[in-house]
């Protein structure tokens, strides 16, 4: 999976995870990918609302040693 940017919200709660996320993706391009990591428990369902909401595709996610994953697709 080639990802085109990075954002480290680690330490961070919600909503700043998904207030990054929304303003990194205002400056990809369609079909583009976005990975999220975050060490908020809450951000698996938070990303999967976003999405949703926002119609960009929420590709993966994944958590491992206390980290969470999400890989967004610009819409």
């Amino acid at each position: 999976m080639q990802i085109d940017k990075e954002i480290d919200t680690r330490g961070l709660n919600c909503p700043l995870p998904i207030l990054k996320a929304k303003k990194a993706l205002t400056d990809m391009e369609s079909g583009q990918l976005l990975k999220v990591v975050s060490t908020d428990g809450g951000s698996l369902r938070d990303f999967q609302a976003f999405a949703k909401q926002t119609g960009n595709e929420l590709v993966e996610q994944n958590s491992a040693n206390g980290e969470f994953i999400h890989v967004l697709r610009r819409r």
